[in-house]
Formats: C-alpha cells, sequence, structure tokens
C-alpha cells in the first residue's frame, strides 16, 4: 500500500511565495530604502544606537564643538547618536550595516528558494541542496561575525575626530546564537551530501 505525502503543490506554492515575499520585503526595505537615504534620493538614516559607559554628559565648553560636527547624543547605556545633516561618508556608514546584513538575508532567502523548488520534483535530497545549505551556513557564521563588528567599526568612523570619540568607547559583544545555527545547517548540509552520495552509490549497484 503506497502512502501519500502531506505535503501537496498548495503547500510548496505558499512556502515558495512567502520565501518570495521575504525576499521582496528584505530587497525593498533592508537594501534598496538604505542605499536610496545614501544617495540622497529619500530622507536618510540619520540615527545610531550606541552603547555609553556612563549617562551621557556633555559638558558646556563642549556642547559648541559637538554642535558644529552636528552630532547629538542622548541616553543612558544604550544611546541615541544623531546626525543633524549627514554627509555622504556619514550616510554610507550609518546605512553600510543594514546593507550588508540585507545582502546577506537576500541570499539565504534566494538559496532557500532554490530549495523549496525541488520540492516540485518530490525530492529535496539533491547535491546541489547540499551544497546550497553549506553556502546557508557560511553566509549566516559571516553575519554573524560581522553584525557586531560593522556597527562597532562605522560607529568609530563616525566619531572619530569628535569629543563624541570620548563618550562612545569602541565595544564589540558577539552572541552564540547565530553561530550555533550556522553550524547545525553546515552539518545539515554534510548530512544531505552524505545522503545523497550514498543513494548514488546503491542506485550504481542495481
Amino acid at each position: 500500500m503506497g502512502t501519500k505525502s502531506w505535503w501537496g503543490r498548495t503547500d510548496n506554492r505558499l512556502l515558495e511565495a512567502a520565501l518570495g515575499l521575504a525576499a521582496l520585503f528584505v530587497g525593498v526595505f533592508g537594501v534598496l530604502l538604505p542605499v536610496f537615504g545614501v544617495v540622497g534620493l529619500i530622507d536618510p538614516v540619520d540615527t545610531r544606537e550606541v552603547k555609553v559607559e556612563t549617562a551621557t554628559r556633555v559638558p558646556g565648553e563642549v556642547t559648541d564643538a559637538v554642535a558644529g560636527h552636528g552630532m547629538t547624543l542622548t541616553g543612558t547605556h544604550q544611546a541615541d547618536l544623531a546626525f543633524a545633516h549627514p554627509d555622504l561618508n556619514q550616510r554610507l556608514l550609518l546605512a553600510l550595516p543594514d546593507v550588508i546584513g540585507g545582502l546577506l538575508l537576500l541570499l539565504v532567502l534566494a538559496l532557500l528558494l532554490r530549495v523549496a523548488k525541488t520540492l516540485r520534483d518530490g525530492d529535496v535530497f539533491v547535491p546541489k541542496n547540499a551544497r546550497r545549505l553549506s553556502v546557508i551556513g557560511l553566509t549566516v557564521l559571516v553575519h554573524a561575525v560581522l553584525s557586531p563588528v560593522l556597527p562597532a567599526f562605522t560607529t568609530q568612523a563616525l566619531v572619530s575626530g569628535t569629543p563624541m570619540a570620548e563618550q562612545i568607547p569602541a565595544s564589540v559583544t558577539f552572541t552564540g546564537e547565530y553561530v550555533l545555527l550556522a553550524f547545525l545547517i553546515l552539518a545539515l548540509g554534510e548530512v544531505f551530501r552524505r545522503g545523497t552520495k550514498l543513494r548514488a552509490d546503491a542506485d550504481g549497484l542495481v
């Protein structure tokens, strides 16, 4: 007696549509709009959330210098670094972490969409999917490294040579969640690779 799969064409189309919409959303809001802001087509990103060691207190004699650089820093511990009129370089530094993160996420979604399309043939255990999962795992690992490094690097570049440099210490905080996820995806890709190899060997014996 044959068994009927619970996964049908409608499910596959819904999955592909969801991944496609997610990619479109990330492409528009995570990449295009920040880039448009950098080149001046729309209002740019002008605020960066930063960490400060103590409550933000800019002395009176420094206030003029801060105003001269077009920056304000408000908040305690988690503060907002705002730019009144960011120039091109500042707009680029403010948008860069979001744009890079958006591009990496777009790559992951595009590869997942390619994996989902193999369900049309009823078999996801193919060599191409093993390679795609490996690339997804490496992309997630790169994102895990860049997501804390890029904001820290660009923030220091933004405040370098200004009174804000003393208020905002350089700090990078790594979290293990994305690293763990990356290694799990890489392990899954290896399982796919070995499974497809074993099946190819078994088919060759028939």
